[in-house]
C-alpha cells in the first residue's frame, strides 16, 4: 500500500466517525454530507502535498 493510500485511508476513517457523530446529535444528513466532502477535499489535498515527490530542479550555484 502507498503512503497515499494509508494516509487517505485515516482520512475516510476519520470521515466516517464524525458523521456517525453528527448524526447521533441530530445533524441533518444533508450538512453531514457537506461537511464529510470538505472534510475529504481537505484530505485529498493533504494526501497529494504529503506524498508528491519533490522536483529535481537544478539550482544556479
Amino acid at each position: 500500500m502507498s503512503s497515499f493510500s494509508i494516509y487517505f485511508l485515516g482520512v475516510v476513517v476519520v470521515v466516517n466517525a464524525l458523521a456517525f457523530g453528527a448524526t447521533l446529535l441530530g445533524v441533518p444528513p444533508l450538512w453531514t454530507g457537506i461537511g464529510a466532502l470538505v472534510i475529504i477535499g481537505f484530505g485529498l489535498m493533504g494526501a497529494v502535498r504529503k506524498t508528491r515527490e519533490k522536483d529535481d530542479t537544478s539550482t544556479s550555484d
